[in-house]
Parts: structure tokens; C-alpha cells; sequence
């Protein structure tokens, strides 16, 4: 289906968690306007307001530099940890991105922790066969892009759908309709300029971490790869809304 007929067909709304300035919607937000979607936001560097669970229909939870486990730096984790839990169990369609899928994890009780490996850069993911016809398909393999230091247990109910050579939880998903990824496909060349300035520091020599100028200097068919992706993931979980 595609994203402009998922609109027309449900004239769905969508809401989504940002963290930091510099890490929005990327190729997600011309997706939910195609389609026709009404898009609210709560941006926890300016409000830490919530919405009504009820007011929406596909939450996205987006990425950030901070810990899941950052309460104490951060006292509107607790807050937005409670706030996934209540949009979950009402059976919303919850896409979480990086921390986004951190924070889905740590609200239904599982534990995000460091992992063996920062990951930063380009970096193969894999998806995990699976043959229920519910669980989404992922590709053998794509290059997708990464920035993170942490990593989460799965979640009570939740299937792999992905993994990585340094990160064996790399995607999940619980029932039909609530998928995490560890990476990033919504990645836009001018997404990925704006990480870069800003964790410039992140960027120290490591095994899964590469240099400033290999990470900009991916090919923009690299970014169509994975943005094509994400928008077939945002189709999986609009099929399953309502």
C-alpha cells in the first residue's frame, strides 16, 4: 500500500517523541505527509507535555543521545517511559528509533544496558527469518546507519527481527503493531550532517566506528536504500492501525 492511500483510506494521526533538536523525522515526515497524516509532536527540549493516548494513532519515538536510564539528568524519562507503556497497551502502532526503541524496551521492563561495541556509521544489519505472516519481513541485509553506545534486552513478547555483527538485538517487534529498531533508516544526508556536528566527540577509533568522512561520504543511494525501508515499515504498522 502506498503511503498516500494508507491517508485516504484512514485519515490516521500520528505523533511523535523528539529528544533533541537535531534528531527529527528525516525521511519519516515527507512519508506521513503523503499520506495525508495530521502530525503533532512533543519535543522534551522545549515541553514535556503529553497528549491524550487516545488522540493518535501511530506513535514514533525518536533518538537522542541521553540514557534510558538518564532519570535523574532527565526526570521526563519516567514520564514518557509510563506514556509508551499506556499507548501500547491500548494496541496503538508504536515505531521506536534508537533510544526511541530503547525506551520501548525499558517501559515494558526489560534492561537497556552498554553494549560490547559503540556502533557509529554504516554498518551491515540482518534481518532474523521468521514465518509468521504477522511479524515484519526484514531484508537479509542492508547497510543502515547507526549511532549508539547502548543496547536493550528483548521485551517480554517480542520477536528479533534484526541483528548486526556487533549488536545481536538490532530490531524487534511485539504483536503487529510495535516494532524497535537499534538503527537508523529514516537517515537523510542532511540528518546525518546534523548528528555528526553535533557528537563529533562520539567519534573515537573502535571497531564499529567509523570516520567523519567515510559517514558523509555514503552514497545517496545508500540513503534511498534505507529510506525505502522505513517506508514500507511505516505501511507494515498502518495496515495494522485501528
Amino acid at each position: 500500500m502506498t503511503s498516500k492511500g494508507v491517508g485516504r483510506l484512514k485519515n490516521m494521526r500520528a505523533h511523535f517523541l523528539q529528544h533533541v533538536p537535531f534528531e527529527g523525522l528525516g525521511s519519516i515526515e515527507p512519508w506521513l505527509k503523503g499520506a495525508g497524516f495530521e502530525i503533532s509532536c512533543t519535543r522534551f527540549f522545549e515541553s514535556t507535555g503529553l497528549p491524550d493516548p487516545a488522540a493518535f494513532d501511530l506513535l514514533i519515538v525518536m533518538g537522542g543521545p541521553m540514557s534510558v536510564n538518564d532519570e535523574d539528568r532527565f526526570p521526563w524519562l519516567r514520564d514518557e517511559k509510563q506514556f509508551i507503556r499506556n499507548v501500547i497497551d491500548r494496541g496503538t502502532s508504536v515505531l521506536g528509533i534508537c533510544l526511541g526503541a530503547q525506551l520501548i524496551a525499558g517501559s515494558l521492563g526489560a534492561s537497556v544496558d552498554p553494549n560490547p561495541h559503540k556502533e557509529i556509521g554504516w554498518f551491515p544489519v540482518h534481518g532474523v527469518p521468521s514465518g509468521d505472516s504477522r511479524v515484519f519481513h526484514f531484508p537479509s541485509s542492508v547497510e543502515a546507519f547507526h549511532w549508539h553506545g547502548e543496547t536493550f534486552d528483548l521485551p517480554p513478547g517480542a520477536v528479533r527481527i534484526a541483528q548486526s555483527e556487533g549488536c545481536v538485538n538490532q530490531g524487534f517487534q511485539i504483536g503487529a503493531s510495535v516494532i524497535g529498531l537499534q538503527f537508523h533508516l529514516e537517515t537523510t544526508p542532511e540528518s546525518a550532517r546534523a548528528i555528526v556536528s553535533h557528537c563529533r566527540d562520539e567519534l573515537q577509533p573502535g571497531r564499529y566506528v567509523q570516520p567523519e568522512a567515510e559517514i558523509l561520504g555514503a552514497p545517496q543511494e545508500r540513503y534511498d536504500a534505507i529510506n525505502r525501508l522505513m517506508d514500507e515499515i511505516l505501511s507494515f504498522l498502518c495496515d495494522r492501525s485501528g
